[in-house]
């Protein structure tokens, strides 16, 4: 039996902490230094509302394979999949260079792994080959 792989991500991280800081310093400096004005700021800073809900929320992802599943959560979402059904998993590289895994099954259907779960493609790619799955990569595809 092969031993179990785990991945979690915690969203309460010392990176997300400093991209927010910079972020809202850089409006703040906006507001003093050049005057802008403050509501075109605030309409600014709305995108940042769900990273500072998941700081607050301390939220997590993650992905594992054991006892022949693949399972994997986010939030409150959370999926499994037995390993005998999937047919093959597939790697597409985007045009931003971020990574989409899919889970293709025998049955034709195609599951897509939330984002946040996945962990680093290279080593996720290589425990799935070590457990004798089939892994396809596509790059930079348009559709």
């Amino acid at each position: 039996m092969t031993e179990p792989f785990r991945f979690t991500r915690h969203n309460r991280a010392p990176r997300t902490v400093a991209i927010l800081i910079l972020i809202y310093a850089a409006l703040i400096a906006a507001i003093i230094l050049f005057d802008a004005a403050w509501w075109l700021m605030a309409l600014l800073a709305l995108p940042t509302l769900p990273a500072l809900w998941d700081l607050y929320a301390d939220t997590s992802a993650g992905l594992s394979i054991e006892g022949g599943e693949l399972r994997w959560f986010t939030g409150s979402r959370s999926g499994a999949v037995r390993l005998e059904e999937i047919k093959y998993m597939r790697f597409d590289t985007r045009w931003d260079f971020s990574v989409r895994v899919s889970a293709c099954l025998r049955s034709g259907k195609r599951i897509r792994l939330p984002d946040e779960a996945l962990p680093p493609h290279r080593a996720f790619e290589q425990r799935l080959t070590d457990l004798g799955l089939q892994v396809v990569r596509h790059h930079f595809r348009v559709f």
